[in-house]
């Protein structure tokens, strides 16, 4: 019987878990930390990891792990920006991810984002709280319908946000490396800049990578449509977040709904009721009065979580026992 190692595991988690364990005689053994310097070690005498990680994993993790027979880490989401793909390649270390867990839920928080943004809902609620129940200018909202929506990134996630949008009869506009031709009312784009310069909405769906680090920066926001809004569902560190407040106090910037932040680590996904915020950035995100945020939780659904934790373990299986997945992220 092969053993597996899960890392990062919630309560909600373990009945998908056990139950997948069952299916596929499989034992697991599972723990709320993930992996670092004091956990790796846990990993001995296990055929396989998978791990849910927000933050990097230890330099020296790959090679540790291919010294206790182990040659893959299987993460439990789309995004896998906190891996050393390259030291990773070195060892001999195969990562996978799940690429497609729910694009629904993504699809659908995005726009939810959107909407709350438009329809101006926490000024409203604020005002409502306060017992102010006029109608005036800073509760008029727009409507979506008639506004121009930039998607960056059409691929699981970006095209059923397309789908949506223009369900409501928006003109969707994009850009991606490889544009999609099944979805005929997307008008594509030739670059990044030329898809925000007219946009009133532009949402973000692209993966996190060395070279796109800060790609949102005081300089792409100064190329916005004045008063355009921003979501991001995607990664933190796509947006120089300093740049997007300054884009956002001068006006450039309508609003922002941002799901991430790119220093979120050290808060996502904790209970942090009672403690002091060390990060004054992010104390000015949650302060701010023209952003949305939310901790990482656009994907979190029932569906979403039953799929990361089959899809996380399908693929780790599938490097125990055929040496490879389908779902590998970096080249060996």
């Amino acid at each position: 019987m092969y053993s597996i190692k899960m890392y990062g595991i919630k309560a909600e988690d373990k009945p998908y878990a056990i139950k997948w364990a069952k299916e596929h005689d499989v034992q697991i053994s599972m723990t709320e930390k993930v992996i670092n310097e004091d956990t790796i070690d846990d990993a001995k005498g296990f055929d396989g990891v998978n791990t849910l990680q927000v933050t990097a994993i230890p330099h020296d993790a790959y090679a540790r792990l291919k010294a206790m027979g182990i040659n893959q880490i299987a993460q439990r989401s789309a995004g896998f920006d906190m891996y050393d793909l390259a030291e990773a390649t070195r060892q001999g270390i195969i990562i996978s991810n799940v690429p497609s867990y729910s694009p629904a839920s993504i699809a659908e928080y995005a726009l939810t984002s959107a909407l709350n943004l438009v329809r101006r809902v926490p000024t409203i609620q604020k005002r409502v709280q306060a017992h102010n129940f006029t109608w005036e200018e800073p509760a008029r909202g727009q409507v979506v319908g008639e506004m121009k929506v930039a998607i960056l990134g059409t691929g699981h996630i970006g095209a059923h946000v397309a789908c949506l949008f223009h369900g409501l009869g928006s003109k969707v506009i994009a850009y991606d490396r490889h544009p999609r031709v099944d979805l005929n009312f997307i008008t594509y784009m030739d670059s990044i800049e030329a898809a925000v310069k007219d946009a009133d909405i532009v949402t973000l769906h692209i993966p996190l990578r060395n070279e796109n680090v800060h790609l949102f920066d005081a300089k792409m926001f100064k190329r916005f449509k004045h008063g355009a809004y921003l979501v991001n569902t995607a990664r933190g560190g796509l947006v120089d977040t300093k740049a997007l407040l300054e884009a956002l106090d001068s006006g450039q910037l309508g609003g922002a709904a941002l799901d991430v932040y790119e220093n979120e680590g050290s808060y996502v996904p904790k209970n942090m009721a009672g403690q002091t915020l060390s990060d004054e950035l992010f104390q000015k995100v949650l302060n701010h009065e023209k952003i949305i945020y939310s901790p990482h939780v656009a994907f979190y659904t029932d569906e979403a979580v039953a799929n990361l934790i089959y899809g996380g373990l399908d693929a780790t299986l599938d490097v125990i026992t055929h040496g490879d997945t389908p779902n590998r992220v970096n080249a060996l």
